[in-house]
């Protein structure tokens, strides 16, 4: 369900273009690196009072039927998704929730890490558990594989282990 909203991303560019903006080198209007957001309100020309200015506070809405493999969701700004990747932050997430199943912290965490990160933006989050239970941990079946090495390389690997020992 994630899609960035980019300004460079074709379907917002065009939305843009259509609403008087322009992108530069990424930039909405060469200055906002995102193409929706609900604050930024001070910025000149970037929104119109009707909601039509090239900076949208529409938000992409999408409805879907939740299955029992929906574990939770999480809404970010963009000072989260410039360190995240969305399945990264989906994996992250769900190890802090198998852990202690509190999205409050999990919220925290997510802030916490993306600062490690180095984000340089704001940063807002949200997670919306959809189970009272804690994700379970899930295992995939791991092939063993066969390893061998040559004599050649047995060779070599002692020599230098013997390299090691004068």
């Amino acid at each position: 369900m994630s899609r960035d909203h980019k300004p460079s991303c074709n379907r917002e560019k065009m939305r843009i273009e259509a609403s008087g903006g322009y992108v530069y080198d990424g930039y909405l209007n060469g200055l906002l690196n995102v193409a929706r957001a609900i604050g930024d309100w001070h910025m000149e020309g970037m929104k119109a009072c009707d909601g039509l200015g090239p900076l949208s506070a529409e938000p992409e809405v999408m409805m879907r039927n939740l299955t029992e493999e929906d574990e939770f969701l999480i809404i970010g700004c963009d000072g989260i998704w410039d360190v995240f990747r969305s399945q990264n932050a989906v994996d992250f997430a769900r190890r802090r929730l198998q852990e202690h199943n509190d999205p409050i912290a999990c919220c925290k965490e997510l802030v916490d890490e993306a600062i490690k990160r180095k984000s340089g933006d704001n940063l807002s989050v949200v997670v919306v558990c959809f189970n009272s239970i804690a994700p379970p941990v899930l295992t995939a079946p791991r092939p063993r594989v066969q390893r061998s090495i040559s004599a050649e390389g047995l060779r070599e690997l002692q020599g230098f282990l013997d390299s090691l020992a004068d």
